[in-house]
């Protein structure tokens, strides 16, 4: 089981220190997700300043041409000696359509040509032809000028995020790997994403074994009381933010928590942000988070996540770290003892 590290896109010095210092600590990988920053330039930085692999958590495709996102893509898997992955989603309707002002529905469908569309850019790359003919994306020209070329690195993997049974289906069929949502349950792993991504990649010849299945951790990690305090507070408010979201909502269903996203969001509308924390109790809490010692993390995430995940994600490690860079030195033992 490989540990990676989660960060928002940030400075790009600032990023490439994260990765060296993730690298020094045992981190086989850094994830990038798309928020204020793109993902791209942060992963580029990365990939020139250490020796780990570079993942997009995600980077959201719709606003991108398929071949300007395969362009990028295949810089990146160049730079940094095939060791980047291409982790693409939707992102949500209001935010595709309202912020970047291009088209979302269908979501799924389109999600899948773009896939398709990608990988049909990089087969084009190598050999000259540009032949892709979707519901979505009709993609023919490509002049030599305009081909980056062939690169010494394998095609860039692709990872889809999935959240819902279709996704996870279409991601089993079609994708390298899936990023899975940070909001997730051993119940939920089990009975939602790798029952789903079985069914997918069953359609294609494939089992879950062919995948690479990342999943974001809210790790509550110190040796006192205090010292976790912080991080499970933070995630009690991730967890009440992630789950006023309606379609996902079936998460707390599965817990025998029904109406935990309706009164998520009605707390929501009133601006009551500790009121939202709050309905997040610890038993709910504990679903979630996996919370231990430092001598015993390590465990708590192999129990969790053994014969699950592939690639286990520390949510807040880049917030530490961006605190004090010394709080890497701790997970040295944790990434060596998962990695074995």
């Amino acid at each position: 089981m490989k540990l990676d590290l989660m960060t928002a896109g940030m400075p790009l010095r600032a990023v490439q220190q994260l990765a060296r210092h993730a690298t020094e600590a045992g981190f086989a990988g850094l994830v990038i997700t798309e928020a204020g920053r793109t993902p791209y330039l942060s992963a580029a930085a990365a990939a020139l300043a250490a020796d780990l692999d570079i993942l997009t958590g995600i980077a959201v495709a719709f606003p991108r041409s398929p071949m300007v996102t395969a362009q990028v893509a295949w810089e990146l898997a160049e730079a940094s000696d095939g060791r980047f992955r291409l982790g693409l989603g939707t992102q949500v309707r209001a935010h595709i359509e309202r912020r970047y002002g291009v088209d979302f529905d269908p979501p799924g469908p389109r999600m899948l040509d773009y896939l398709l569309a990608v990988r049909d850019c990089f087969a084009a790359f190598r050999t000259g032809e540009l032949s892709h003919h979707g519901e979505f994306y009709d993609l023919s020209l490509l002049p030599p000028m305009w081909s980056p070329g062939p690169i010494s690195a394998p095609d860039p993997p692709i990872d889809l995020a999935a959240v819902n049974p279709w996704m996870l289906r279409v991601a089993g069929a079609h994708a390298d790997g899936v990023h899975v949502h940070p909001l997730n349950t051993s119940t939920y792993l089990r009975q939602t994403v790798l029952a789903n991504l079985a069914t997918g990649a069953a359609t294609a010849g494939r089992s879950v074994a062919d995948l690479e299945v990342i999943v974001p951790a809210f790790i509550v990690a110190g040796d006192s009381d205090d010292d976790r305090s912080r991080w499970r507070e933070l995630a009690r408010m991730q967890i009440a933010f992630y789950g006023s979201t309606p379609n996902y909502s079936f998460i707390f269903d599965q817990i025998d928590r029904p109406g935990t996203t309706a009164a998520l969001r009605e707390r929501q509308r009133q601006g009551d942000l500790a009121g939202m924390a709050a309905l997040i109790d610890d038993d709910m809490l504990a679903e979630f988070v996996i919370e231990g010692s430092w001598s015993g993390i390590a465990d708590a995430i192999a129990d969790r996540y053994d014969g699950i995940a592939t690639r286990v994600v520390n949510y807040f490690g880049a917030i530490a770290w961006a605190d004090e860079p010394v709080s890497m030195r701790p997970w040295r033992d944790i990434t060596r003892a998962l990695a074995t």
